[in-house]
């Protein structure tokens, strides 16, 4: 047997790590940098045995290990990132850790305890040209890796390795949460034709459309040059670079006003702005509820940038006094923090529209542009001339977003006033469809009290504008949610994924219904659309997990949980999916834990009739009697969905019961019950009752 000190030649997989801004943050703050050290090594640590990964040694702030093939290299690379992304969703940004990996495969000599060789050199340089939480590769790791990774793989432009002579190809890991590129196993040499196919539809475009438009041909514009040179190349493509040039994240402007309740304006106009910019063509605009997940946030500009993976960032206030109007804008390098361009606008607010033009030709003006170019641009289309109906639109909302019962009845009060200022106002009834199908879904009212508005105000919102995607999406969801009509439903959330293909809800909406019909696949395949338009969107994250759980995936469903925890721990759609697919999995003490935690943050019927099912499922009849007798008594003065009941009367086991309660939620079309099949668990398929409560919903084919 070779002594220790004996020189071993072998190949091996060699990984390099690097914590970013290490060697800054010490000089700021010592005390602090030594405790993310710490935390980031035992995280590391953790990761690496998982994929017979041997730590070679430290290297100050990262890492040289080695492993027995590319492939596990490489997953390993893949799950540390994964960790670290879950771990700083929970953590203030001054506590973010960010590493770098270059990973390669080489010729290395074992001497004593240490590796040396070309191979660990080449791997050192490579780990520099990864961004931070990124992954760099080596083309020997590539050629390894290429068909086995469930992440896309892009090459880099011409890398420079220092004091490498040998011309080597690089490859960058694209991330789900960070960049989305080509699959790996197909081609990581995009086309330029498939690079700037990207574009998004031209919908309905309102208030500041034109500022917008002028934003974002001129950061189109910016790339065009380099994006015909790409064309004309038959050679690789930099997808992600030329991705990144096109780029742009709108934070909500802040309200300067002295009336804090003019927030909805300040929210209203940057709402607006993002919607205009999502509509020009070529460029990638983050969704709304992710770039809103900075309000009230003082969050360095050049973090959002490498979290929503943009380029540039618009950020801006809103100050209204009286009928004046004062709207400041910035647009910021995400690069070096600097300002691109900035302005203040001070008008009078008798027309906003008529603001939203002289924006526009201020914009035109400041940056020499003409609004046009091959490929056109979205014209201006307003839906009211009426400005008190438009901020009474706004005011509807603002608070029908925020999803509760009392906040969506004062949505619908604010959408009719709009209606009673600008009786054609085609949004606005697309507004009151939301409100009064949220009270539906939600299950906070009967389907019966609800139902004829929001047909109503359905069919008049489609009636006025039929290319209103909006429109068509609630008709999709009273399609499938209240008239359990499968065929229509997928009908209209295509026309409208055709008119609006960013709208990341009616992504999310087409997968449960494409899960409620055991589509699987194309229901995940939705839902990640959804995920890569606001990736930092919760109810994204969860329909990732639903549809993974409803396809058998309990595993990725409960990376997606605990994902979504760690974006939002006060989200009780995070915790209820968490405590379900546990549930699901056999781990039940830690699965009730979790839908306690989405109880106590809302105790809706939904969340309570799923614990008690739970109680009584682990023996614990007590508590499940407790959820009943509450229903019960709430029962005789308020509306309970029979769906929660039966649950819980599913979960004690008297299933004669269950199946009293099961056929009155069924004759009142609750919205739940379309997920009825991907949902039973062996317990209730076993009720003799279970198949003719599938025929009834339409589920048994």
């Amino acid at each position: 047997m070779p002594s220790e000190n004996t020189d071993q030649r072998k190949l091996a997989a060699i990984m390099f790590t690097d914590m970013v801004g290490y060697s800054a943050l010490s000089q700021r703050n010592e005390a602090l940098a030594l405790e993310l050290l710490a935390e980031n090594q035992r995280l590391l640590r953790t990761q690496f045995p998982l994929f017979n990964g041997r730590e070679v040694k430290t290297t100050g702030d990262g890492f040289l290990v080695e492993f027995p093939s590319a492939l596990q290299a490489t997953q390993c690379a893949v799950e540390i990132q994964r960790a670290l992304a879950a771990r700083n969703g929970a953590q203030p940004i001054e506590r973010h850790v960010q590493v770098r990996i270059g990973i390669h495969v080489g010729d290395v000599v074992h001497r004593e305890a240490d590796m040396y060789g070309d191979g660990v050199n080449i791997a050192a340089r490579i780990e520099p040209l990864a961004i931070g939480g990124g992954i760099c590769l080596s083309d020997t790791v590539y050629a390894q890796v290429r068909n086995k990774l469930d992440v896309g793989l892009t090459k880099l432009n011409s890398p420079e390795l220092k004091h490498i002579e040998v011309p080597m190809d690089v490859y960058r890991v694209v991330l789900p949460w960070q960049q989305h590129a080509p699959v790996a196993g197909k081609s990581a040499k995009p086309s330029a034709a498939k690079s700037s196919s990207r574009t998004l539809a031209v919908g309905t475009v309102v208030v500041l459309m034109l500022f917008a438009v002028g934003f974002g041909w001129w950061l189109v514009h910016q790339s065009r040059q380099a994006t015909k040179q790409v064309a004309s190349s038959s050679g690789a493509t930099n997808a992600a670079s030329t991705a990144d040039q096109k780029s742009i994240a709108v934070l909500p402007f802040v309200n300067m006003s002295a009336d804090k309740d003019n927030e909805y304006l300040s929210d209203g106009i940057t709402e607006e702005i993002l919607n205009a910019l999502a509509k020009v063509p070529g460029l990638r605009v983050p969704a709304r509820t992710s770039s809103f997940v900075f309000k009230d946030k003082k969050e360095d500009v050049r973090k959002i940038g490498e979290l929503l993976n943009v380029r540039t960032v618009l950020e801006g206030s809103v100050r209204k006094a009286g009928n004046q109007l004062r709207i400041t804008a910035q647009l910021i390098n995400v690069a070096d923090g600097f300002h691109l361009w900035s302005e203040t606008y001070d008008r009078n607010m008798t027309n906003i529209f008529a603001i939203q033009d002289d924006i526009a030709r201020t914009i035109v003006t400041q940056l020499k542009l003409t609004l046009a170019g091959p490929a056109g641009l979205p014209s201006a289309k307003h839906h009211t001339v009426n400005v008190e109906a438009y901020e009474l639109y706004l005011k509807g909302k603002f608070h029908a977003d925020k999803l509760t019962e009392p906040e969506l009845n004062q949505a619908i009060t604010h959408f009719q006033a709009a209606l009673g200022k600008q009786p054609d106002y085609a949004l606005a009834y697309a507004g009151l469809a939301y409100a009064h199908g949220s009270l539906n879904l939600w299950a906070y009212v009967s389907p019966g009290s609800v139902t004829p508005q929001l047909r109503a105000a359905v069919a008049k919102a489609l009636e006025l504008d039929d290319t209103l995607a909006e429109a068509h999406v609630h008709l999709a969801r009273l399609s499938f949610f209240v008239d359990w009509d499968w065929d229509m439903a997928e009908r209209e959330f295509k026309r409208a994924l055709e008119l609006d293909p960013a709208n990341a809800y009616a992504h999310v909406m087409y997968a449960y219904l494409l899960s409620a019909r055991g589509r699987h696949p194309e229901a995940r395949a939705e839902a990640n659309k959804a995920h890569q338009l606001d990736p930092l969107s919760v109810l994204a994250k969860v329909a990732l997990g639903r549809t993974s759980s409803w396809a058998g995936d309990n595993d990725r469903a409960l990376e997606a949980g605990r994902q979504a925890i760690a974006m939002e721990p006060n989200s009780f759609i995070a915790h209820h999916l968490t405590g379900d697919v546990l549930m699901r999995k056999g781990r039940r003490e830690e699965g009730i834990a979790e839908m306690e935690k989405a109880a106590q943050i809302a105790p809706v019927p939904q969340v309570l009739g799923l614990l008690g099912r739970m109680y009584g499922r682990v023996g614990r009849k007590a508590d499940a009697q407790k959820v009943l007798d509450q229903f019960l008594a709430r029962a005789k003065q308020q509306y309970v969905p029979a769906r929660s009941i039966a649950d819980v009367y599913d979960g004690l086991g008297d299933f004669e019961q269950a199946n009293v309660w099961m056929n009155k939620a069924i004759a009142d079309r609750e919205s739940s019950l379309v997920h009825f099949k991907v949902m039973a668990d062996d317990i209730t398929r076993a009720n003799p009752h279970y198949p003719e409560w599938l025929k009834k919903i339409g589920l048994d084919k």
